[in-house]
């Protein structure tokens, strides 16, 4: 059953924004596969709605309030959530992520955000960076009412992508790293707790990404520390998994508006990638940007808020917001 839990939060922006002024949120559970996943609702002032994911390990708050806090001060409605398994989410085993369930859970938010009495189902875009940016190619895919999606430096597979990323490590981590998702799924079998590993890890050391960009995680996403609760790790499971994933396949089969975010120095996220599966898409716009894959968390904050804002507001508010 979906409630809302009463519990309200005023939240200001990062000090390095340069705002201080506030937004409010409040905390709402939704049902997806069994499972009660958790969200911050930002409520609307312009009946249009984002529905917003970190991306691979990532809860909401690191990967999401920065920019969910512009969108809310903009007028746009927000739903921020935790997939199953992870951040105040609930389901077991912890620190663990699989396709299907990523998007059923995707599938559940939106309907959620539909239903909001703020919101007007029509106007529902999602937002999604890297891995979730990636399954919104698939998500908009099979849902033809989503109005929009913003896929920030999204990871759309394929085999380039993989070994782009995995050049970054040596041959001795990535066996360590194989070795250990081999025992962690044979454990699952046997029901005992996931061996995770970190999110990200210096080459030679074992862990899901050892680009240098994915070295920036930490300091862009949690720079002041306030995400304590963060868990930066996933079962090592999981990473095999996302290995050989090709959401970019979806792509063709897109007809809602998509505004992809490519970072031109990107490691984590294979750039070409993302720029085919933007061609393959009929209402796409691309906007590249200098820099490596959290630049729109660091440097290039600035210039990609004002232009998703820009994309958000034509094709959920028909420039209304522009225009107040």
């Amino acid at each position: 059953m979906n409630h809302v839990v009463h519990f309200k939060d005023s939240w200001s922006v990062h000090p390095e924004a340069g705002m201080r002024t506030s937004v409010q949120r409040e905390k709402v559970r939704f049902d997806s596969g069994g499972a009660q996943c958790a969200a911050w609702h930002y409520p609307s002032s312009n009946g249009a709605c984002v529905v917003m994911a970190g991306g691979f390990g990532v809860t909401k708050e690191p990967g999401t309030d920065r920019f969910a806090e512009r969108f809310a001060r903009a007028g746009f409605g927000v739903l921020a959530f935790d997939y199953r398994h992870l951040g105040e989410s609930g389901g077991l085993p912890r620190q663990v992520a699989r396709v299907g369930e990523h998007l059923a859970d995707w599938r559940a938010a939106i309907g959620r955000a539909r239903s909001l009495p703020d919101v007007d189902p029509a106007a529902v875009a999602a937002w999604g960076f890297s891995l979730s940016g990636g399954h919104l190619l698939r998500v908009a895919a099979g849902d033809p009412a989503l109005a929009a999606v913003v896929a920030q430096t999204p990871a759309v597979g394929g085999w380039a992508a993989s070994r782009s990323a995995t050049s970054h490590q040596t041959p001795g981590a990535l066996l360590r790293l194989a070795a250990t998702g081999i025992a962690d799924a044979a454990g699952a079998v046997a029901g005992r707790a996931p061996r995770t590993v970190p999110l990200a890890a210096p080459p030679g050391q074992v862990g899901v990404l050892s680009t240098p960009d994915a070295l920036e995680g930490a300091r862009a996403l949690d720079p002041d520390g306030r995400y304590g609760a963060w868990r930066q790790e996933i079962a090592a499971r999981s990473a095999l998994r996302f290995a050989l994933y090709q959401p970019g396949r979806a792509a063709r089969r897109v007809r809602c508006p998509v505004l992809v975010v490519v970072c031109e120095q990107d490691m984590a996220a294979y750039p070409p990638a993302a720029i085919r599966a933007a061609g393959r898409m009929p209402r796409a716009e691309l906007l590249r940007v200098p820099g490596r894959h959290y630049a729109p968390f660091l440097e290039q904050h600035e210039q990609v808020v004002a232009a998703e804002l820009d994309f958000l507001d034509r094709h959920l508010t028909g420039g209304a917001a522009t225009a107040g």
